[in-house]
């Protein structure tokens, strides 16, 4: 690991609505993230994780502090700036959004074509590659509709990796599944993570896959708070 922290929020504050209707969701959050780092971030449900994991992929700019991510401050970025943070990601949601008209081969293909550098061949040949790492090389051609939860799950993986990502966000990637499903879907993140060097930041409720944290960090109310691992195991 670097010293330098791929994710680094300072006294970061985030608000829905305006005026009257103004509601704060997140309140002075502080945290640091390091390259190759696996975190795992719990807490009760509307406590304001996917807010901030949505924050850090670019899916929305950040309102007030700083929220720094591969060097870029995305704390009030324009949306050109936010599409450019986009690029860095992978992001894994709780339903798989695959393109239900698409193959597998297609929906992985996907994650390559934002990037506009890739040859057709090559996007073709990354993606069938991406598949049989996650196992699903004979079910390229199907469609979602034709694949179990776990193989969705998988295929959402393989497009979230297949553009080689610095950093990988997972917004509570196990929940549909079930405890085989959800731990084979785990390893595969955690194994390809760590073959290709990125950070892992995953939101879940999922207690059984705990132990593939590196650090497990605690969110209640919009505050990151201290809690002992107990405290967050027992959610």
């Amino acid at each position: 690991m670097t010293n330098q922290p791929v994710i680094s929020i300072h006294q970061l504050n985030h608000y829905f609505g305006t005026g009257k209707l103004q509601k704060q969701v997140l309140f002075d959050i502080n945290l640091e993230i390091f390259a190759g780092e696996i975190v795992i971030m719990t807490g009760p449900s509307g406590s304001g994780k996917t807010t901030l994991l949505t924050l850090l992929g670019g899916l929305r700019s950040a309102q007030s502090g700083s929220l720094n991510v591969l060097g870029q401050e995305l704390c009030q970025a324009s949306q050109n700036s936010l599409v450019q943070a986009r690029r860095h990601n992978g992001y894994i949601f709780q339903a798989h959004n695959l393109h239900g008209s698409l193959t597998a081969l297609e929906n992985v293909q996907m994650g390559l074509e934002v990037h506009g550098i890739f040859s057709k061949p090559e996007r073709h040949h990354r993606a069938a590659e991406m598949l049989k790492q996650v196992g699903l090389e004979e079910r390229i051609n199907y469609y979602p509709a034709d694949l179990s939860g776990g193989q969705k799950q998988r295929v959402a993986i393989a497009r979230a990796l297949v553009s080689r990502p610095q950093i990988v966000l997972a917004d509570e990637p196990t929940a549909a599944l079930d405890k085989k499903s959800g731990r084979d879907v785990v390893d595969i993140m955690h194994d390809l993570a760590k073959q290709q060097g990125c950070t892992i930041l995953l939101v879940t409720h999922d207690n059984r896959i705990l132990d593939i944290a590196d650090r497990i960090i605690y969110m209640e109310d919009g505050r990151l708070s201290k809690q002992p691992e107990s405290v967050a195991i027992s959610q």
